[in-house]
């Protein structure tokens, strides 16, 4: 195909975390492991939501944004890191086929359409019914030899390029969780939700606004960390970096970005649309 390049995943069962999907080796032992420092840097994108918020149409992931899917920015986001040698797509299960037509039509960086910088392979997996399970599945198909794992939404289509690479490099300096996040330029109340939509809800506290960071993706990991998590944590969480947590490891931030927003609601589009287009007059994106 002279498209991406399509990474092949065989059936096995991960011996030391329990869960069975589809990857080319199974997870080595502690003493076989490179270190993270010096191994490569895998991405796992789940794209198998809905994204209802923005209204009816195509999944989420599959909008587009000045004539592309999102999805495409994203991957292209991830791929032109050069620390970052996989990316695996973990689509609808009933469209992995459109999904790696998709891919391979667009141009990922440095190539023709699919070709993407060097080094850069792309794995569609079908995806679960949760995000949680999804981005499992998504781990369960990565080859060994990828220590730095990132879990990014393919609804930041936008996220800058050296944001990727600070995550990155703060796993590499040995944090077990790292995430991108930014000050809140609102003052945040904790209120006592209420139980019909609309009806006011009293205010219980207002947190210390210097404490607080709103959380963006890619977010960072240790392999073995995330494995675990994923294995140990029940419960539904919002994020991967939550996960950690509830092990009781830490979790630190690097300073996120301000056009990592994520594409939820109609007016997003609108942002992402005029994001787009300053970046394409101004550095040719």
């Amino acid at each position: 195909m002279a498209g991406v390049r399509f990474a092949e995943a065989i059936p096995i069962r991960v011996e030391h975390t329990n869960l069975t999907g589809t990857m080319s080796e199974a997870v080595l032992s502690q003493e076989e492991r490179p270190a993270p420092s010096a191994a490569h840097a895998a991405v796992v994108i789940p794209a198998a939501g809905r994204g209802v918020r923005l209204g009816p149409g195509a999944p989420k992931a599959l909008r587009t944004l000045g004539g592309t899917p999102m999805l495409i920015h994203a991957v292209r986001a991830m791929a032109a890191s050069r620390h970052v040698s996989l990316v695996v797509v973990v689509a609808p299960p009933e469209g992995v086929a459109e999904v790696r037509s998709l891919l391979d039509s667009h141009a990922l960086p440095g190539g023709a359409p699919g070709g993407g910088r060097a080094g850069t392979d792309v794995l569609v997996v079908a995806g679960g019914e949760t995000r949680q399970e999804s981005v499992r599945l998504g781990l369960e198909a990565l080859p060994a030899g990828h220590e730095v794992v990132l879990v990014h939404d393919a609804a930041r289509p936008l996220v800058p390029v050296d944001t990727v690479d600070t995550v990155i490099e703060a796993v590499r300096d040995g944090a077990p969780a790292v995430v991108p996040a930014l000050p809140p330029a609102d003052t945040v109340k904790e209120v006592e939700p209420a139980a019909v939509a609309g009806v006011p809800e009293p205010v219980v506290a207002t947190p210390e606004r210097a404490r607080l960071r709103a959380v963006q993706t890619p977010q960072g990991f240790d392999r073995t960390t995330l494995l675990r998590a994923h294995k140990e944590v029940d419960g539904e969480v919002t994020d991967d970096a939550s996960m950690v947590e509830r092990l009781g490891l830490r979790v630190v931030t690097v300073p996120g970005h301000e056009e990592a927003f994520k594409v939820t609601r109609p007016l997003d589009l609108v942002l992402a649309e005029a994001v787009l287009a300053r970046r394409r007059r101004n550095d040719g994106f």
